[in-house]
């Protein structure tokens, strides 16, 4: 049996492990998208795609639209605050990729919240084992995770939902693959299209679920072949770690974030936060804050030349300092006149960020980070192996409500959101009752 087929009956097996806990996971997921793509809307207001008709909801308007159009519009703006959910051993966000190709797709067919919540379950799996197979190879060629695996998990996750057979899932994933993109270049610089990697990865992954539903004759082994995705894309490929069977699913060890920077900065965050907290130490008289940390949290993050919010959500120098002097690592920690602080920018200038051996043999198990902080001939230090959010230090089902709300009052959708959070606290909840609300 080649690798695709296997990858196919290990996500059938899946789905017979699915539980409550599960789907009360996958609820969770879906609440903490939504708290993040109307943020993005508003962040983003119109971002000028040409809609088609169709009864999908473009999230923070009152739009609505084609699934290919909802999905896109919606990862994009789920991505953008840098606020999304992920996978450490993956490297991969999920949510704005996943959940944005399934809602819209459910709106479309009329699914029901069962139905949504087994496709985020399986769209999450299949993502995750994806990336988690081809990591650290996949990302130090230049790939980006959340583009590439994305298109799969979303794709898989549709055709779960919409209980395709298996030869409808086999040409479903076959045109994910051949379709799945991400390149992490589009992050560098000034740029702001970050978010254009999951927008088309769900997408994507939309297109190739509808052809999939044709099950056209797809190639043996669009996984696995020597000119299939997860060999092409990485040096470092994994059979075992695609399939190896567990005592859980991937849902339960994903992060959700209370920062809106890059993952990898959130254990320096953290460790600044925690110092300020203690020590009361000002910002004036730092000499210098030294970030210890692994490799894959240095290149691409060390930047203490800001040019805009993503460059600064990206940068770990910036990171800390602003988390530093606001003690916030929320929205507030990036806006613009943050940008241009100069204590916070003086600040900046003062952070290095060195990768430690030790600290890269330990990740992805641990994404750690040890920050020295030298102030006044004093030295402050603080280690954290598991920030704020990991499934070692989760966030609970109340600080996930919390952060929803806030965003949705940072996005001034207030009355939505306490509507969508009604239909979640509902002892029953489904689709056609989330659907009015968005």
């Amino acid at each position: 049996m080649n690798i695709t087929e296997s990858f196919i009956d290990y996500l059938y097996d899946c789905e017979t492990r699915i539980d409550d806990k599960h789907k009360e996971k996958a609820r969770d997921c879906l609440l903490d998208y939504l708290g993040v793509a109307y943020a993005g809307a508003k962040e983003n207001g119109d971002i000028g795609i040409k809609a088609g008709d169709g009864m999908c909801s473009v999230l923070g308007s009152r739009q609505k639209t084609d699934a290919l159009t909802a999905a896109f519009v919606n990862g994009y703006n789920a991505h953008t605050v840098e606020l999304d959910d992920g996978h450490r051993f993956g490297a991969i966000h999920l949510g704005a990729s996943i959940v944005s190709a399934i809602l819209a797709v459910a709106q479309e067919q009329h699914c029901t919240m069962d139905e949504m919540l087994l496709g985020i379950v399986i769209g999450y799996e299949a993502a995750v084992r994806c990336g988690f197979s081809m990591q650290p190879g996949h990302k130090k060629h230049g790939y980006h995770t959340s583009g590439t695996c994305g298109t799969i998990g979303a794709a898989a996750g549709i055709a779960f939902m919409l209980h395709y057979g298996r030869e409808q899932l086999k040409s479903t994933i076959s045109g994910a693959a051949t379709s799945a993109a991400g390149l992490l270049e589009i992050q560098e610089d000034s740029s702001k299209m970050k978010p254009y990697n999951l927008a088309h990865a769900a997408m994507s992954a939309v297109m190739a679920a509808k052809l999939g539903w044709t099950a056209p004759t797809p190639p043996d082994d669009i996984l696995g072949g020597s000119r299939g995705m997860l060999r092409k894309l990485s040096d470092t490929f994994s059979e075992e770690k695609l399939l190896e069977e567990t005592g859980y699913l991937e849902i339960e060890r994903i992060y959700v974030k209370p920062y809106a920077a890059c993952r990898h900065c959130h254990p320096a965050m953290e460790a600044v936060l925690a110092i300020r907290d203690e020590y009361k130490v000002l910002a004036d008289v730092i000499e210098r804050i030294e970030v210890y940390t692994y490799d894959l949290a240095v290149k691409g993050h060390d930047h203490t030349i800001i040019q805009g919010t993503q460059s600064a959500k990206l940068s770990m120098p910036f990171s800390v300092a602003t988390a530093y002097i606001t003690q916030d690592g929320g929205l507030d920690a990036f806006s613009d006149n943050r940008l241009s602080d100069t204590k916070i920018l003086d600040l900046t200038k003062k952070v290095s960020v060195t990768a430690n051996e030790e600290f890269t043999k330990l990740s992805p198990g641990k994404r750690v980070s040890e920050v020295h902080v030298l102030a006044n001939g004093e030295e402050y230090v603080r280690r954290v192996d598991y920030a704020k959010g990991d499934p070692e230090n989760p966030m609970s089902r109340v600080e996930i409500k919390n952060k929803f709300i806030r965003l949705m009052k940072w996005a001034g959708r207030t009355e939505t959101g306490n509507k969508i959070l009604y239909v979640f606290e509902s002892n029953k909840i489904n689709a056609e009752e989330l659907f009015n609300q968005i």
